[in-house]
């Protein structure tokens, strides 16, 4: 049983290792082979291409582990909406408009 678990962490290691080394050279070739020529920038090394990926990262994506169920939020304003009568359905929508028409409704004449 051990040794499974074992074979399993070194699989997924070795998985994360092999992903962030080809992400590293894509991100460097990419760099190299658009900026210097575009913006006059200076080449990166492959540790640089490995720095600017976890800087971009932390910048746009974070450090949180991301969940299949989709954003929480979704499904508490879901539930709000099915608990609500037809009228306020209708109500909180006209208010979320802010005096925007509605999308998939046609304008009245």
């Amino acid at each position: 049983m051990h040794s499974h678990k074992a074979e399993r962490a070194i699989k997924i290691l070795l998985f994360i290792l092999l992903t962030v080394t080809v992400l590293g050279f894509v991100v460097k070739e990419l760099w190299n082979a658009l900026m210097p020529q575009l913006f006059g920038w200076h080449t990166l090394t492959f540790w640089q291409a490995l720095g600017l990926l976890v800087l971009a990262k932390i910048f746009f994506g974070g450090f949180h582990r991301h969940s299949g169920g989709g954003a929480p939020w979704r499904n508490r304003m879901k539930q709000r909406l099915e608990q609500m009568t037809p009228e306020e359905r209708d109500r909180f929508r006209q208010g979320m408009r802010c005096g925007r028409r509605p999308v998939d409704r046609p304008v009245e004449p």
